[in-house]
């Protein structure tokens, strides 16, 4: 990766990493590359990570292997689950609820979020749970390959193309709606077409069906005319205009922002960085897999700029927190994490509208923060199973020769959660919530942890 590194990256913005005094591999960048390339990590995987260095915990979480544990019965359930979500939208997200949960690859489980965010579609006009499924499956199974692999595995899937209108889209009455998608927001972004491109787009893509739950290229409704697009002119096809898109280069910066968006926090990466990133992407096949690596064992990835300067998502924050609590044996149902997708802002399939999330700073709303501290309250009340199960926050600060006292248990969590003890504006405000009569006991530190994890400190990632 990096022997050519300078054909496309000359300025150096994405070096490899290497720990030092600017940046030492320390507990905290340990719990932030699992906040932002998976969802959290035990203390056990932190203590594990820390102790092999960042190569080694990178080489993990790209090859699927960061979880310390994965149920023997994974596969079984998950095709039980995939069995019930067939007839109820409800269990289509249980089903993807339990792999981000227990599945042996966090950083494709978070790939998978990335893409359904990208070609953002939703249930609400599907309204087909295979089909709606099948596509998670193509962001699973593509999202970390050449993005045009995947650009083509999605574009000719009935779920996006329902979405779009492309059954409606035919010679001589074309529907713009796939072709303008497909160049704003799937590879071009604005600025980089005309309203005729758009046009002559649709043309193109006229004849591209949904029979039978599958797509059909129905040669009748094809406009086999001539059609101009970004400056050539041909008898073009949908095909022909899929490869057009994955050749210009604003497709590449497209992908570059998408990633940085993802893995980077706010004003982290500047153009540069993202044309340089680009630039890469073009020289390797927009290869995501790749551009992610290169990202994660980048300097820029851990430099101090970039920590804690990312909002959580609402599904990252779902799912990270009680498996940072261990919370295994048994774990949270699904179904009803499935249910607290919608209540934090993020309902799983169904975004809010082609856009998709816009995330950020946008997801800390008042219902949004009041909801997550509801849902850490939830959790720790055992409020998440079918039989309420209250957690045991001693017990788990004790197996890991925490706990000696409540200071010491509101540090453990702290760091466990933030990978830093809580400073003393963060202690006082955590005590003071407490009450003065608080002491180690079940019930406060059930209250400790989830205050700390509803703290404004735990939101950043």
């Amino acid at each position: 990766m990096s022997a050519q590194k300078s054909d496309w990256d000359p300025h150096g913005w994405w070096i490899p990493y290497t720990s030092g005094d600017e940046a030492p591999w320390n507990l905290r960048r340990v719990v932030h590359l699992h906040l932002r390339a998976g969802f959290a990590a035990t203390w056990d995987e932190l203590q594990r990570d820390l102790r092999d260095g960042a190569a080694r915990s990178i080489d993990r979480l790209l090859k699927g292997q960061a979880r310390a544990g994965v149920p023997d019965k994974f596969r079984s359930v998950t095709e039980t689950l995939a069995a019930r979500a067939a007839a109820d939208p409800a269990w289509l997200k249980a089903w993807w609820v339990y792999q981000m949960y227990a599945g042996p690859d966090p950083l494709g489980e978070r790939l998978t979020l990335v893409w359904h965010n990208h070609f953002a579609t939703s249930y609400d006009k599907v309204d087909d749970t295979e089909h709606m499924r099948r596509q998670n499956e193509i962001f699973r199974n593509h999202g970390r390959g050449p993005f045009g692999e995947l650009l083509n595995a999605v574009v000719h899937d009935p779920a996006l193309l329902i979405w779009l209108d492309a059954p409606a889209n035919r010679r001589g009455n074309p529907n713009e709606n796939l072709g303008r998608e497909l160049m704003e927001l799937f590879t071009l972004g604005v600025g980089h077409y005309t309203e005729a491109d758009v046009k002559e787009s649709a043309r193109a893509l006229t004849g591209w069906k949904v029979a039978q739950g599958a797509f059909r290229n129905w040669g009748p409704d094809h406009d086999s005319g001539e059609k101009t697009i970004l400056g050539r002119t041909g008898r073009w096809n949908g095909d022909d205009l899929v490869e057009m898109l994955l050749r210009h280069p604003a497709t590449s910066n497209r992908l570059a922002w998408r990633l940085c968006e993802w893995l980077m926090g706010e004003k982290s990466v500047a153009a540069a960085g993202i044309d340089a990133l680009a630039a890469g992407l073009r020289h390797n096949d927009l290869n995501i897999g790749w551009a992610v690596e290169t990202i994660l064992r980048s300097q820029l990835f851990f430099a101090e700029k970039n920590m804690s300067n990312r909002v959580l998502g609402p599904v990252e924050y779902l799912i990270g927190l009680p498996r940072a609590l261990e919370c295994f044996d048994p774990q949270p149902s699904s179904l009803v994490l499935g249910e607290w997708t919608e209540r934090l802002g993020q309902q799983l399939f169904y975004p809010p509208n082609v856009g998709g999330w816009r995330g950020g700073r946008e997801w800390l709303t008042t219902q949004g923060i009041v909801g997550r501290a509801n849902y850490a309250a939830a959790l720790v009340e055992g409020r998440l199973w079918t039989r309420p199960i209250r957690f045991d926050g001693i017990a788990l600060a004790k197996k890991h020769y925490r706990g000696r006292d409540l200071q010491d248990v509101l540090t453990f969590y702290a760091e466990l959660l933030t990978g830093v003890p809580p400073e003393v504006a963060w202690r006082e405000r955590l005590l003071a919530g407490l009450g003065p009569k608080a002491k180690l006991e079940p019930s406060t530190v059930r209250a400790a942890i989830a205050l700390i994890a509803a703290s404004p400190e735990t939101q950043l990632a």
